[in-house]
This record gives C-alpha cells, sequence and structure tokens, in this order.
C-alpha cells in the first residue's frame, strides 16, 4: 500500500511575524520554518500505518527550495520519499491543482493531510484535491485505522464524534487526535543520517495562474487597555458596555 503526507512548511509559531513597508509581502527574514502542525500528525498516523501495515510513505510539498529542510525532517521522522514540486505555493487551489496533476500519473491508495496550514489557515486544498481526483474525503479525523483496502474514520462534528466506514483510495485531513501529541516523532540520529540517502525528488510545476492575489497585509491592532471596575458598581459597568464597547 502507497500512502502519501501532504505537507505545508509553515513559520514557527514563536517567530515574529513582519511584513514589507508597502504590506504587499511576508517578510521572511529571520523565520525558522517547521512541519505545519496538523501535517505533522498526519505524517505520524502515516508511521504507524507504516510499522503495522507494510506501508510506503511518500511526502509532497509545494513550494521552493526553502522547504526542503522540513521535507528532509520528514524523511528523518520515516518517510521513504519526498517530492517537492517547484514553485511557490501562491494559493490553496493552485496548490491542489499542482498536487492532483502529479497524482494522475503517480496514484496512491490513502492521501493524508492535516486539515488546514497555520500560516493561512485556509483549510482548502484537502477537499479541493478530492474534487479534482474524484476521491472520496473525510475532514477532520482524529481516528483512522486500516483493514486491507477497508478504513474505519473517526471525526468531530458539532456536539459529538462521527464513525465512518471507507474504501480506498481515500484522502483524509487530520487534525490534534489523530494521534496523541506525546506520538508525535521526533528525529533521531540514526534516522537524520537515514535522511542523507533517501530521494528528495524536485519535479517542475503545472504552468498555471493563481486563481487570487494577495491585495495586502496588515498586523493586528494593538490591544486597549483594560479598564477596571468596581465589583459593586454594576450601573457604571453597564453604562460603558452600553454607549462606549456598545455591545449591549
Amino acid at each position: 500500500m502507497k500512502i502519501l503526507v501532504c505537507i505545508s512548511s509553515v513559520p514557527d509559531t514563536t517567530s515574529k511575524i513582519n511584513f514589507s513597508e508597502d504590506g504587499k509581502s511576508f517578510d521572511a527574514e529571520g523565520v525558522q520554518y517547521v512541519i505545519n502542525p496538523h501535517d505533522e500528525f498526519a505524517l505520524t498516523k502515516a508511521m504507524h500505518l507504516k510499522e503495522s501495515n507494510s506501508c510506503v510513505v511518500d511526502v509532497i510539498n509545494v513550494g521552493t527550495s526553502k522547504s526542503d529542510s522540513v521535507l528532509r525532517k520528514t524523511l528523518a521522522i520515516g518517510a521513504d520519499k519526498a517530492i517537492r514540486i517547484d514553485t511557490e505555493a501562491k494559493d490553496g487551489f493552485f496548490v491542489a491543482k499542482q498536487i492532483a496533476n502529479y497524482l494522475k500519473d503517480n496514484p496512491y491508495d490513502l492521501i493524508l493531510s492535516g486539515k488546514e496550514s497555520l500560516d493561512y489557515n485556509g483549510g482548502m486544498v484537502p477537499g479541493m484535491l478530492s474534487a479534482l481526483l474524484g476521491y472520496d474525503f473525510v475532514n477532520g479525523c482524529i481516528g483512522l485505522e486500516l483493514s486491507d483496502d477497508k478504513v474505519t474514520l473517526q471525526r468531530e462534528i458539532d456536539g459529538g464524534k462521527e464513525t465512518l466506514k471507507a474504501s480506498l483510495p481515500l484522502i483524509v485531513a487530520g487534525q490534534k487526535g489523530l494521534v496523541e501529541e506525546k506520538e508525535l516523532k521526533i528525529p533521531n540520529m540514526r534516522g537524520i543520517m537515514m535522511a542523507r540517502k533517501k530521494p528528495l525528488e524536485v519535479i517542475a510545476a503545472t504552468d498555471m495562474d493563481a486563481s487570487t492575489k494577495t491585495v495586502s497585509y496588515e498586523t493586528l491592532p494593538a490591544k486597549g487597555t483594560c479598564k477596571l471596575i468596581d465589583a459593586d458598581n454594576v450601573a457604571e459597568l453597564v453604562e460603558l458596555l452600553h454607549n462606549e464597547a456598545k455591545v449591549i
């Protein structure tokens, strides 16, 4: 069985985010990039499936050479091969189309990804990929068990959880809960050494235009000062909520 994990390279959440002076581009200077956390849950689940089902696990990324260090980390964690489609990830549909074009000539049985990337939080790529390929799709997955070509899945829904059964080929977008946080794999020295010998295949992107363009970026406004109201002064609190905050 062949499993493909879609990997996004995103800024570490501890990095300070800045934009260009004209506000039209993201300033990546000094920013450390990591595996998108939701994708990391999906990758770890793929490693579990590999151990119990003798699967081949590859990873794929749409990005420039700046993604290579992240892809090398996935290889050190245990992926067999990394594929990078050599182009800047312009928007969700652009990324989905690039991956779909690759998969049409290189099919996989199970495609895993995170439900969204933590830089833009679009949550679009897995669903778009499903539509482009005609594969069944389960989103927000927090449980996955594999038996031959049958998959039992669990996902979060409003007010509870839902259990589903599906057949391969299948696309699954996972999130926290797909594996426990304590199970997330950290590359050891042996894995890092082996990663150097594993293939990182760079392929040309399909020539296509982005469907959207960034007009501008802006940072969130600074938080205002906090007004403290005496606990016994309910009237003043109501007056401020009504006339100043305008929430009642």
